[in-house]
């Protein structure tokens, strides 16, 4: 089995965050406090028909896992050991998740299945789960892509995520071998504002979708599609560039975060940047009116794997994983921050409808 990559041995300082200057830009919160399902269809804690940490505000950490089914594991069998797996896994949270330590923390487990999984069990994949095709200029490295689960693990502090990832990885047995895995953090705000900035030295923001677009949009069910990438980012190179020519190139206000050429904006979520954006500008490429209102939502962090590899993690959720096809084709085709960017992983997953009382993380999909 590959061997699990520890992508994050390196904490990034303050002072590395300021000399990079500059990150894609267009990474944002959830969709607002507001935007959680209520109680009713959460719950309190970990039990709800929906997952926690989608619609969650971000967190200042982010801990992704990959974990591939042994192989000699297969049909049937496959299917019960997996589903004892997910078993203790959904106890074990249960527990965890609903103390006062990871309330305060905020800590949040999100798990997915991969594309490859459902077959290799006999069962029938859910309609929409399908390994992302190849794009132009992805320079894919095998051991930083794909996976049979995928556990999206996210807190306040790093000592959570890595104490629960520990729990899980021992519960896992000899049934799930990890993969791989990426640390990502919220960098500071190098003016000491509230809002982050990333690693280009853009505000994290353009608005994502409300409540009722998360409905529309992100979920399908209770259940949600999420595509990882790990995306390097060439800073020293953008960091060069004036700032008038760096954000003509995201389409966004540097100092503001708001439109160009449109005055101070009210905050990151103003809408409509997109009308004053340059033609070839991340933003102008990534407008949802270019896919008929289709949205994502995108809850990306920074990584930093030592002074040479810094980028982004980039995790968007959506009910149909096509629009990331299609957005990821324009990029390619008109965004000029495509020649800043390289992505070098990359994994789709399913996200699984959440855990009851009597039915465990996977029982829609294992019986």
């Amino acid at each position: 089995m590959p061997k699990a990559t520890n992508a994050a041995s390196e904490t990034p300082t303050r002072r590395r965050v300021l000399i990079a200057g500059a990150g894609l830009g267009l990474t944002v919160t959830a969709c607002t406090r507001g935007a959680d399902p209520p109680e009713d269809a959460r719950g309190p804690g970990f039990h709800g028909l929906r997952q926690a940490g989608v619609t969650t505000p971000r967190q200042a950490t982010a801990l992704l896992l990959a974990y591939d089914l042994d192989p000699a594991l297969r049909g049937a069998a496959g299917g019960r050991a997996l589903k004892a797996v997910l078993g203790a896994w959904t106890h074990a949270l249960a527990e965890t998740l609903e103390s006062d330590s990871s309330r305060a923390a905020r800590l949040t487990v999100t798990v997915g299945i991969g594309p490859a999984l459902p077959a290799r069990l006999g069962l029938r994949a859910p309609a929409a789960l399908r390994d992302l095709p190849a794009f132009t200029g992805d320079r894919l490295d095998p051991d930083r892509c794909g996976g049979d689960l995928l556990v999206q693990l996210c807190a306040d502090t790093a000592d959570a995520t890595e104490a629960i990832a520990a729990t899980l990885t021992r519960l896992a047995g000899e049934t799930l071998y990890p993969r791989w895995r990426q640390d990502g953090f919220l960098p500071p705000s190098p003016d000491g504002g509230t809002t982050p900035r990333n690693l280009l030295g853009f505000q994290d923001g353009p608005a994502n979708p409300t409540p009722e677009e998360c409905e529309r949009w992100v979920w399908s069910g209770n259940a949600t599609y999420l595509v990882v990438r790990r995306v390097h980012l060439r800073l020293e190179d953008f960091a060069r560039l004036a700032v008038h020519r760096q954000e003509e190139i995201i389409g966004r206000d540097r100092s503001t975060g708001g439109p160009l050429d449109a005055g101070p904006s009210a905050g990151p979520s103003a809408g409509g940047p997109e009308d004053a954006a340059p033609p070839r500008s991340h933003v102008r490429a990534v407008s949802p009116r270019l896919d008929a209102g289709a949205r994502m939502l995108r809850r990306g962090y920074s990584y930093a794997d030592g002074p040479s590899d810094q980028g982004m993690l980039f995790l968007a959720f959506m009910r149909d994983p096509t629009l990331f096809a299609r957005v990821q084709r324009r990029m390619a085709a008109q965004d000029e921050l495509s020649g800043f960017a390289e992505a070098r992983g990359s994994a789709m997953a399913y996200i699984l409808p959440g855990a009851r009382a009597g039915r465990p993380l996977g029982a829609e999909l294992l019986g």
